[in-house]
Order: structure tokens, then C-alpha cells, then sequence
């Protein structure tokens, strides 16, 4: 295993909303200690829009859909790669904490993060 940097991996869940799937996930994983987690959307009326800040401050950004990702690529080129981009495939049918949602966040989340070590911070 190969040494990792002092500090969490820093994780972004993303939706569109940022209402339902990204604040459940973001709740789930609150409590990981070696994650550091907050949710966005890509929607300009989300309750935390997805800026290039937060982005450039992530590790890596999980997308419940493929259309985030290419909202990422689209509007925030750059701002993280396109490596450090998962998609989670997660529609958009469950309610805040949705017990099959938490279900399948905790299936998938911890597999697609297993091998992401946190970047190098630029000087």
C-alpha cells in the first residue's frame, strides 16, 4: 500500500438539486474518518450549487449520473480530472434517506473510492 497524505480524502457527491441523492450521501459518509465530505449540484438554483472552488478543493467528485459528469466537463473544464470523475448511475427515484438509496450508496461508494488517494495539495 503506498504512503497517502496526511489529511482525508476530500469528496464532493454530486446531483442536480443537490436536495435528495447528493445530502443523503454526503449524511451517510459524514462519518468516515479517513473521508472528508460535502455535497453540491449541478443546477444554478441548488441548495449548494457546484462551483470550480469546491471542485479544485476535492479529491475526487462522485456524479449519481452520467449528465453530472458532463455538466462538470462542460461548465467546470478543468477543474478536476477527468480520472477523479466517478459516476454512480443513481436515478433520480429516491427521497432524502431513502433506506434502498443508503443501501446502494454504502454498495457502491466505498468500492469506487477504495483505490482514490487524496491529490497533492499545490503549493
Amino acid at each position: 500500500m503506498t504512503q497517502q497524505l496526511d489529511r482525508p480524502l476530500r469528496v464532493v457527491f454530486v446531483c442536480t438539486q443537490n436536495k435528495l441523492r447528493s445530502p443523503t450521501a454526503e449524511a451517510v459518509f459524514r462519518d468516515v474518518p479517513e473521508w472528508q465530505v460535502v455535497s453540491a449540484g449541478t443546477d444554478k438554483r441548488a441548495e449548494t450549487p457546484l462551483t470550480r472552488d469546491l471542485l479544485e478543493w476535492a479529491d475526487v467528485a462522485v456524479c449519481m449520473q452520467k449528465q453530472h459528469r458532463d455538466w462538470i466537463r462542460s461548465k467546470l473544464k478543468g477543474a478536476l480530472p477527468d480520472d477523479r470523475i466517478l459516476i454512480l448511475g443513481i436515478p433520480d427515484d429516491y427521497e432524502f434517506m431513502d433506506a434502498d438509496l443508503v443501501l446502494l450508496l454504502n454498495k457502491l461508494v466505498p468500492s469506487r473510492l477504495e483505490k482514490v488517494k487524496p491529490k497533492e495539495d499545490q503549493a
